[in-house]
């Protein structure tokens, strides 16, 4: 019997190396769309998938562009499609919003209608955001919540669940979508607000820097690991019924609470060395993000396990492991 063939966009990403991991794992043969500048730089590009790179096939292919999609499709003929490649950083989508609406909608559009056109039969997974719920109604928000995005990069993910959901229903495709709301990690990006706050710590900690300026102190979030969220992923698109489903851990901390976790951990006082700077504020901030994955548990079987302060002190030890500093022995 062969390998089953899948399929990541954005396979070097921090959820796109999980997934890659836990499907080779489970003897998927696994392909990734990369850019070409990845495959010309994979030492700096490529670096989350260090350990698995060997066992991969990588396709360099451009989500702006339907013709080279249709190519790739056209070669790795999946039977699981798991797109996770988008403009994601937030902050970034206030900034040009016009460069995250088409590559996030077209992006998906266009892989959408390659695999309806060429292997109309391949499950496909789409991610989802808790930043599509936005100006929430509700707490917790569920998968009947109305969705009211307060971002561009929230309102492209909006469009790509409903152009999902759609081609389940007007085509008969097995599309699913998963919300996620935060998860975090060891490889998430410098730019996102975690691992900001780890990644100073431990520059802090090695007498590189004297200050780590943040945003809003008061905004929460549903913070879980990426590596319990792919596995969502997977569980999703094993279901006889393609459906969609909220993944989250229904537990809600400041990122105040994150920075004070994550500086005790090494005998530090957050307040001698983090600012608040108003310029980096959102220009509209969402409501309490807070997910309900009822339907998860019940359905997919799934739960998270990662606990909160577990999560921080492994960010914070992974970067100081980084930078070469000893974290101070516990007293």
């Amino acid at each position: 019997m062969s390998a089953k063939r899948a399929l990541i966009t954005g396979i070097t990403g921090q959820d796109g190396s999980y997934l890659s991991e836990l499907l080779l794992s489970k003897g998927y043969e696994v392909h990734g769309l990369v850019r070409r500048v990845a495959l010309e730089d994979p030492d700096h590009r490529l670096g989350r998938l260090r350990e698995v790179r060997d066992r991969l096939v990588l396709h360099a292919a451009s989500l702006e562009s339907y013709a080279s999609l249709h190519r790739m499709i056209e070669e790795v003929r999946p039977e699981e499609c798991y797109h996770l490649a988008a403009q994601s950083f937030v902050s970034y989508s206030f900034d040009d919003e016009f460069s995250t609406l088409n590559t996030n909608i077209n992006g998906t559009h266009y892989l959408l209608a390659s695999l309806k056109s060429l292997v109309p039969g391949c499950r496909f997974y789409f991610a989802g955001s808790s930043e599509m719920f936005g100006l929430a109604d509700r707490v917790p928000q569920d998968e009947r919540t109305h969705f009211h995005p307060r971002s561009s990069y929230g309102i492209s993910k909006v469009a790509g669940f409903d152009l999902t959901r759609n081609y389940r229903e007007a085509y008969g495709m097995y599309a699913s979508s998963g919300i996620l709301f935060n998860h975090e990690s060891p490889r998430r990006g410098f730019e996102f607000v975690t691992r900001k706050i780890t990644a100073g710590v431990a520059r802090i900690l090695a007498g590189r820097s004297s200050e780590l300026r943040l945003g809003n102190l008061d905004a929460q979030r549903d913070w879980g690991h990426a590596r319990e969220y792919v596995d969502a992923m997977w569980r999703m698109l094993q279901q006889p019924v393609a459906d969609d489903y909220v993944v989250a851990t229904g537990e809600c901390h400041s990122v105040r609470e994150f920075v004070e976790l994550a500086f005790s951990h090494v005998g530090l006082d957050y307040r001698k060395y983090v600012v608040s700077d108003p310029q980096l504020y959102r220009p509209a901030e969402v409501n309490l993000l807070r997910g309900d994955a009822s339907k998860a548990r019940r359905v997919l079987d799934w739960t998270h396990r990662v606990g909160f302060g577990d999560l921080v002190r492994e960010m914070v030890d992974e970067d100081c492991r980084a930078l070469g500093v000893a974290r101070p022995p516990a007293s």
